[in-house]
């Protein structure tokens, strides 16, 4: 049965991919490090730097609103929330957490739009240190994977 269906492999070719990126400035030492990985990894993967724009928000919770208006002009493959919201002494961290998750799944599946979420929520600083490199080059092969899904999907 295997042998007769259709698989489609995933596809990392980000060659002619247009990509939108919005980063939060909240806990900018930690963004910058996504931003810097996340923009290396695009380049491996082959996407352009005069396809990429990258716009800052003040904070995760202003991700959503960027990244939809992003995804309204119909000018991107793919796009990518690059943020973190480390805990601090109140409640304030789980209400970020939450909204700017929830507005950013929504985002994606309202524009049918791929949305790779590199928004790390972490316990301390130094969590999120550790998770920079990785967490930001994997939401450039995210965002690359699921563009040339989508494209093979609606052929």
């Amino acid at each position: 049965m295997l042998d007769a269906i259709t698989r489609i492999e995933p596809n990392l070719d980000g060659r002619g991919l247009k990509i939108g990126i919005a980063m939060s400035r909240f806990n900018e030492p930690v963004c910058l490090g996504l931003r810097d990985a996340c923009l290396a990894e695009l380049a491996r993967l082959g996407v352009a730097p005069s396809d990429v724009v990258l716009a800052s928000a003040p904070g995760a919770l202003e991700l959503p609103l960027v990244l939809k208006t992003m995804a309204a002009s119909g000018r991107f493959d793919a796009l990518i929330a690059l943020g973190a919201v480390i805990r601090g002494e109140t409640y304030h961290f789980e209400l970020v957490s939450n909204e700017s998750g929830a507005g950013l799944t929504r985002v994606g599946l309202d524009a049918s739009i791929p949305l790779a979420n590199a928004v790390l929520t972490t316990e301390t600083d130094e969590q999120a240190e550790v998770r920079v490199q990785e967490k930001g080059a994997d939401a450039a092969r995210v965002a690359i994977e699921m563009a040339r899904l989508q494209q093979v999907l609606r052929a």
